[in-house]
């Protein structure tokens, strides 16, 4: 007998915990014209730090600080893809991968942020995009991956101040000038939800910056607004050069990646249900609700106050609608509850406590889900098809890409290469998210058109250093950066030669 594809798939949902029932999604499940790819970023690969006139970004500067990496390392040499592009074409081309996801350093075409272009930069990666292009590979191209050139932070502390607008315009705009005639996906930003919260009130990440005492400067309270509100501003400033400049005559689309954890209502009280909407407007409402309606959501205006940037009626013009698409990067899934113990917590006036929310992947003392690595990362499959279904609802079901998903496994000294490649978790993690995906837009109507897996190689994993492994590819990091297929090669060689 043979079932629709509708049909098959409610089944194989039904059956969600059996893995061989769901090895049965192949390519040939998506719809046609569906993009699979790997994601990358710069400042995690690339290495060659002081290579070819490379300037110094604010993590080769954060990376050099005593104690900020868990491992004591930086990424001068990360996994060396500088030198070692050819060869990783290859292997994206061995397992049948229609694109790849990886970051332009700002500081390899502006050393300074500014003023004279490095040719060399430019070099490196047109020849890189030309051989992604010999192997048949589409290039997504991301412009900032958290790596600011730190001559802008010591010239005007960076992302707190509205000259970056102008600074990143400038800079973007080279890079369609350079290779917009082959570039045909732009993604502005990666995480800024991430990077404003990281960057600037916990201090976790670069440029470190928190009111704490492990921070040397900044104000938790105001600076996490402001360098999203800046954000926003370049993105849309310049979604509308590219429109006006280049869209047509490059025939290219531009978007942005935004990081998206699921809250669940840790109860169907109303009190934390609207506990997760309040998580998930100060997470992802923050910057789409501007992309999309103009203006940040109605809880944090009514929350933050005067502390959260207004916007003009022109700039709330130009970012209405300044997308082409929506990348998501979801991973996990969180419980979510309203704060209880707020009171304490109302004198800090910052973008954490200001959301009233309390998440947390643990309810009565039991897990989520199974956890990966990363003591952040629980493998919740039905997340994904959640955030689907709320992005469509709230946002008008725009076109989405998942520009990142995958899990990672630890870097155990004591494990023999040939154990490290049995990656069955992570086969079952990337069959699961997508058997939900697949859901999502066969069942639901979502509009997704990509899917990206974390990542082509275990890499620098930012204040985790080399302790966590995200990689299809195993990367010896003790003989001379060799890359090994784990077992999740051969099935995502697999899943895509069905058509």
């Amino acid at each position: 007998m043979h079932l629709g594809k509708g049909i098959a798939l409610a089944i194989a949902l039904v059956v969600l915990g059996s893995h061989a029932a769901l090895s049965e999604i192949n390519r040939a499940s998506f719809p046609k014209g569906f993009v699979f790819g790997t994601a990358s970023a710069a400042f995690q690969y690339e290495g060659a730090v002081k290579e070819d006139g490379r300037g110094p970004s604010i993590w080769d500067t954060f990376s050099h600080s005593t104690g900020l990496i868990i491992d004591g390392s930086n990424a001068d040499v990360a996994v060396d893809q500088y030198h070692r592009y050819v060869g990783d074409v290859q292997l994206m081309k061995d397992m049948g991968m229609d694109a790849y996801r990886f970051s332009i350093a700002w500081s390899r075409i502006f050393p300074n942020g500014t003023g004279e272009i490095n040719q060399a930069g430019v070099d490196y990666y047109n020849n890189l995009i030309n051989a992604l292009l010999a192997k048949g590979i589409e290039p997504y191209v991301t412009l900032y991956h958290w790596d600011l050139p730190q001559a802008l932070e010591d010239k005007y502390t960076g992302w707190l101040d509205p000259q970056i607008i102008e600074d990143f315009a400038i800079y973007a705009e080279t890079c369609f000038d350079k290779f917009g005639d082959r570039v045909k996906h732009w993604i502005t930003f990666n995480e800024p939800h991430n990077f404003a919260i990281q960057g600037y009130y916990s201090g976790f990440e670069a440029p470190g910056r928190c009111s704490s005492i492990l921070c040397q400067a900044g104000n938790s309270t105001t600076e996490p607004y402001i360098v999203a509100h800046n954000v926003l501003l370049s993105h849309a400033t310049v979604a509308d050069v590219y429109r006006k400049k280049y869209k047509d005559k490059q025939n290219g689309s531009i978007g942005i990646t935004l990081d998206v954890k699921w809250y669940e209502p840790e109860t169907n009280a109303t009190e934390n249900i609207e506990a997760a909407q309040r998580a998930q407007d100060f997470q992802l409402g923050w910057f789409l609700d501007p992309l999309i309606f103009g203006d940040y959501p109605s809880s944090m205006r009514s929350r933050v106050g005067s502390r959260l940037p207004n916007f003009t009626e022109s700039e709330s013009a130009l970012l209405k609608g300044s997308l082409d698409f929506v990348g998501i990067n979801h991973y996990t899934t969180y419980y979510a509850r309203q704060n209880k113990a707020n009171s304490n917590f109302d004198l800090l006036n910052d973008c954490v406590a200001d959301a009233d929310a309390y998440t947390l992947p643990i309810k009565d003392g039991n897990p989520i889900g199974d956890r990966a690595n990363s003591m952040w990362l629980y493998i919740v499959p039905r997340g994904m098809r959640s955030v689907m279904q709320y992005i469509k609802k709230k946002y008008g079901n725009p076109l989405v890409i998942i520009t990142e998903n995958g899990m990672d496994d630890p870097n155990d000294q004591f494990i023999p290469i040939e154990e490290a490649l049995k990656d069955e978790k992570r086969i079952k993690y990337h069959t699961d998210y997508l058997t939900n995906l697949l859901a999502a837009i066969e069942e639901d109507g979502c509009n997704v058109k990509g899917y990206f897996a974390w990542s082509l190689l275990d890499n620098w994993e930012w204040n985790f250093g080399y302790t966590s492994r995200f990689g299809l590819y195993f990367v010896d990091y003790n003989d001379n950066l060799k890359r090994y297929p784990k077992d999740s090669v051969a099935w995502f060689k697999n899943f895509l030669a069905s058509t």
